[in-house]
């Protein structure tokens, strides 16, 4: 039995999504004419309270289409400095729209809107103009953590008042949204645009969608083409992503929990140094300096359990759908019997 806790995307389509994967309707996407596509985009966007959604292969093709759409050569978005849009998506945002990205240091991928208001550039020609801001929820890089939504409403006003886009990359707003008991037309009123993944917490085999009103979306169908994301007959996809939406949205409790048990664990443990605070489904948490991070990864891999490296002793375990209590019991055994 291999438990990988490596990432949320490591999961594989439980036969209930496979069944409706397969009894799809599905017509050419280029022509705007795959039934399930159209239902699935309908349905986001009816969600989030927003004009029009448009189905991607990847969250990194949805977002850099969002920052395409927003921003012209030469501008600047402000992100933190834990953004995957800046860490995680290849020099995207440079290369595909020449823009530079004015990292704020936040606090595990947080920032407020004092930080936005004095990150954004003074009007003169020989500033980059600041024209989008970025926030993540939640945050991959900072272990799970869920925004306070008071924060966004007031960097909103920033955005607002300065004439900026807003984006948020929701690659697991879903886990926000269950742990907060938030809801999508809250986040809807706020965006501009909005991209969401299906193939992390709601265990789809692939998918994204980007979510915003019609002045912003008109063109993303042509950058999404420019990149090379249009696709033909993806209703078998775009059905695994209606399923997850009906049958996996509220099981994200149990990743919650499992991940917070993980963690209260991992806290008590000799050879632990830190735990960020775990309030979803991502533990990620610093070994003390004369443990090996090489060594203790080798030790877990040896029982069966794959976890990732982030770099200096710290370590990142993510719960997901197919992480069963048998696993999750063998792995607190394991992690408690290690010696170092």
């Amino acid at each position: 039995m291999i438990i990988d806790l490596r990432s949320d995307t490591v999961t594989k389509p439980t036969k209930g999504m496979l069944d409706a994967m397969m009894q799809a309707k599905v017509g050419d996407d280029v022509f705007s004419e795959d039934p399930t596509v159209i239902i699935l985009e309908e349905r986001l966007a009816n969600m989030f309270g927003k004009d029009r959604a448009l189905f991607f292969p990847s969250g990194t093709m949805a977002n850099q289409t969002a920052i395409k759409l927003h921003t012209n050569p030469g501008e600047q978005v402000v992100c933190d400095k834990y953004a995957h849009i800046y860490n995680y998506e290849s020099g995207g945002a440079s290369f595909n729209s020449g823009v530079s990205c004015r990292l704020l240091d936040g606090n595990q991928g947080m920032f407020t809107a004092n930080q936005v208001l004095e990150a954004i550039n003074p009007d003169a020609f020989y500033y980059s103009q600041t024209s989008l801001v970025e926030i993540e929820n939640t945050t991959n890089k900072g272990g799970g953590a869920c925004w306070d939504f008071n924060e966004i409403l007031k960097i909103k006003e920033v955005c607002k008042s300065n004439n900026l886009g807003f984006h948020l990359d929701g690659a697991r707003l879903w886990n926000a949204l269950v742990a907060k008991n938030e809801s999508t037309k809250q986040y809807g009123d706020v965006f501009d645009t909005i991209s969401v993944c299906l193939s992390k917490g709601l265990g789809c085999p692939i998918g994204s969608v980007l979510i915003g009103d019609e002045y912003i979306m008109k063109n993303a169908i042509r950058v999404r083409k420019i990149f090379g994301g249009n696709m033909r007959q993806v209703g078998y996809l775009a059905a695994a992503g209606l399923y997850a939406l009906d049958n996996h949205m509220e099981r994200l409790n149990d990743d919650h929990t499992k991940a917070k048990q993980i963690g209260e664990l991992l806290s008590n443990l000799s050879y632990i140094k830190t735990v960020e605070p775990v309030e979803t489904n991502i533990v990620i948490f610093e070994l003390h300096e004369g443990v090996n991070e090489k060594e203790f990864v080798q030790k877990l891999q040896e029982n069966n359990i794959l976890i990732i490296s982030m770099g200096s002793n710290k370590l990142r375990m993510v719960t997901h759908l197919d992480y069963t209590n048998t696993m999750h019991e063998k792995v607190l055994e394991i992690l408690t019997s290690l010696k170092f």
